[in-house]
């Protein structure tokens, strides 16, 4: 078979903790409750989930034990990648805020490139703290993955790499639909991919998507990620909510499988993102 008849392989990450989850939706928030549902997404063909550090409650927190226990569960029957989370607003210090990369588990990682209005609130992630985090990175041997929520965060990833702060190949995620950022629409995504250079591979995030339309634009126009989860929404079509995590993620394998593709296993994600950790 010529390798341009092999289907592209798509990378599934699921995001599984939401912020506010209203019923039918179940938000789950101990270790236990998440890994399940870790588990059973990558059963329905997630390979990698996206995690902040929280406690009980679902509050981000600087105190790694629960993600750490998370992190236990979800090992003991699955190899999904682990994606930490450096993001999320909240009064956490720089160091508190990336307290994921001290597991070694944590493969990849959110690095968000520059500051944006979000709602009535400020996400601040100046210039100062994109090298402390991506600093951090490097010596854990994690893989950025590059948030965009504005177009001015490209040129900024530009000056980062060149001054050897970022590494390419880069690895972006667009992140599109938050309050006061760039709109979910498809200009929006095609202004952004037509900044990006031929070796960059890209994803998106979709937040408060009511159905799965933009990710499937996405994937049309060569999205290497997509995903779902209730940290973005419980909708997988308008007016249809899913109780559970794993729900979202078999209507997102179906959606990627019925276009022509296929999705990519842990290992072939950890291959995409340059990661060999374990």
């Amino acid at each position: 078979m010529d390798m341009t008849d092999r289907p592209r392989k798509v990378i599934v990450a699921v995001a599984p903790v939401g912020r506010s989850v209203e019923p039918p939706a179940i938000n789950p928030l101990t270790p236990e409750q998440v890994a399940v549902q870790v588990v059973d997404c990558a059963r329905a063909g997630a390979s990698m989930v996206h995690l902040h550090v929280r406690d009980k409650a679902g509050k981000q927190t600087e105190n790694s034990t629960q993600f750490s226990r998370t992190l236990d569960l979800i090992r003991k029957n699955s190899d999904i990648v682990i994606q930490g989370s450096t993001g999320g607003l909240s009064t956490l210090s720089l160091e508190e805020r990336c307290v994921s990369l001290n597991d070694p588990r944590v493969e990849v990682a959110s690095l968000n490139m520059g500051s944006v209005n979000f709602g009535e609130e400020v996400y601040i992630n100046r210039l100062p703290d994109i090298r402390y985090w991506a600093g951090r990175m490097k010596k854990t041997h994690v893989v950025p993955e590059l948030e965009v929520f504005e177009v001015g965060m490209m040129p900024a990833v530009r000056d980062l790499i060149s001054e050897g702060t970022l590494m390419p190949p880069c690895h972006f995620n667009f992140c599109l639909g938050f309050h006061w950022a760039l709109p979910a629409d498809p200009r929006s995504l095609f202004f952004l991919a037509s900044m990006l250079n031929k070796n960059e591979s890209w994803g998106i995030i979709h937040d408060g998507m009511r159905d799965m339309s933009l990710l499937a634009t996405a994937l049309g126009m060569g999205a290497t990620v997509v995903r779902a989860g209730f940290e973005d929404s419980i909708f997988f079509a308008p007016g249809k909510a899913a109780k559970t995590n794993p729900e979202l993620v078999e209507k997102l394998v179906s959606l990627v499988r019925q276009i022509g593709f296929e999705v990519a296993s842990p290992a072939e994600a950890r291959a995409a993102f340059g990661t060999l950790k374990t």
